[in-house]
């Protein structure tokens, strides 16, 4: 299984000097925690979320609306292409602390998100299979037979 495969792909963006208010507004309007920077060639720079407003704004006692995006986001030290494994993400992810990646297309350009909540819900639906496999071919069900 890939990035590209399972991420989300409808993905909310903010331009990096618009103010920090307005990223609360678009956050709260569209209910998400995160919203994706891009430069001009659509290639992610950065994010910014719910906890960089709360940890860097709020609790520094800073003006949301004199706080530019830029200046508290979170620059992108990793992304993954859409070909990317999961297991391959998930280690960049455990690796750099990070609960999303951007996904990149073959030019570098945003494709998408990849959260830990879409690896864990692949990883239930999995074992769900799983458990379903093992349950048809227990000594029990075979008995049955």
């Amino acid at each position: 299984m890939t990035a590209g495969r399972i991420c989300t792909r409808e993905v909310d963006l903010v331009d990096e000097n618009e103010s920090v208010q307005v990223a609360a507004e678009r956050m709260n309007s569209r209910n998400v925690g995160t919203l994706i920077v891009l430069d001009e060639e659509s290639h992610p720079i950065g994010m910014i979320t719910d906890r960089d407003l709360a940890l860097r704004v709020v609790g520094k006692g800073r003006d949301a609306i004199e706080t530019t995006v830029e200046s508290v986001m979170t620059r992108f030290p990793f992304n993954v292409n859409e070909e990317t494994s999961i297991e391959d993400a998930l280690t960049k992810m455990r690796s750099g602390g990070f609960r999303r990646l951007p996904v990149v297309d073959q030019d570098g350009k945003l494709a998408g998100v990849l959260t830990l909540d879409d690896i864990l819900e692949l990883l239930c639906e999995e074992f769900t299979e799983i458990g379903k496999i093992i349950r048809k071919e227990s000594p029990t069900s075979l008995a049955q037979l």
